[in-house]
Parts: structure tokens; sequence; C-alpha cells
């Protein structure tokens, strides 16, 4: 079994899925909601943390360059981040960036070592690059409810 061929093929899915969130998204609903779980924020945090873990170790991390410090903060403790939303052309063009480093990120890491390369998780890193393809699913999942809730349907037959 080729697992960097796995992998490659589930993010660029999983990220196929999430262009589709946003671009489906009422611009009504783009900004609607707490300021913590807004639909950009919660598109943001999914890009963010995607990007971050799809490197070898933490110290290998580089911000988009857009990247506004409090945007990716999902956290429940202390008073929300307040920060201008990025709109959706702004975050379509990170995923689009993001999608296609897929490939050679997934080239570059080690899927053997022990170490994860995160201090905050002690997992091996085939297990961490499962974790991280799960947690888009999950916000995928969250945004897709929302859109439902508001009348938008989406179509992901045929994809990966």
């Amino acid at each position: 079994m080729d697992v960097p061929s796995v992998l490659k093929g589930q993010y660029h899915a999983s990220l196929a899925m999430l262009r589709q969130t946003i671009e489906r998204c009422p611009d009504a609903l783009w900004t609607e909601g707490a300021e913590r779980r807004g639909f950009w924020r919660i598109v943001y945090h999914t890009l963010f943390f995607t990007d971050l873990y799809l490197q070898p170790k933490e110290s290998d991390f580089r911000p988009w360059p857009n990247h506004r410090a409090d945007a990716p903060d999902l956290g429940d403790e202390g008073p929300p981040a307040v920060c201008d939303p990025y709109t959706k052309k702004e975050l379509l063009d990170y995923l689009a960036d993001l999608d296609a480093r897929i490939d050679a990120g997934v080239d570059r890491l080690d899927l053997e070592t022990a170490d994860c390369g995160f201090y905050w998780y002690d997992i091996p890193k085939l297990d961490h690059q499962v974790m991280n393809v799960r947690h888009v699913q999950q916000h995928v999942g969250q945004l897709t409810e929302r859109l439902f809730a508001a009348g938008v349907d989406l179509d992901w037959m045929g994809k990966r």
C-alpha cells in the first residue's frame, strides 16, 4: 500500500469539500454567528491547522502571508479574539495555495517516525496526519450543517 498517495488523495478530497462549503456559503452566513465560531473563522481555523500540521515539525511552519494572529482561535477560554473577517476570496486563495502544496508536503514527512513534531501531541507522525485529515472533515461537517440549515445543498457525488 502506498500510504503517502492515500494521504495526498484524502487531503485533496477533504480540501475540495471545504472549498465547496466556502463557495456555496451565502454572504449573510459568512459572517453570521458568534465571533468565536463564525463560518469564516471555522474555515480559517481549518486551513491554518491543516497547513501547520502538514509540516515535519512546528519550527518548519511559516504562516500564510495574510495570517492574523487571533484568526485561527476557536478556543472556549477567555473572551473571543476579535478580528476582521477574511473574505471568501482570501480564504479560497489560501485553500488553493495549500492544496497545491499538499503533495510536496506529504513527501517531506517521515511517516514512520514515532514523534509527530508537535510537543502537544504524543503520537506517531502517520497518526498525526490521519488526525489532521479528520480535523478537516470535522469542520467540513460542522460547516455543512450550517449550510443545510440555511437551505444550501452540497454536491459531493463523485468526489474521492
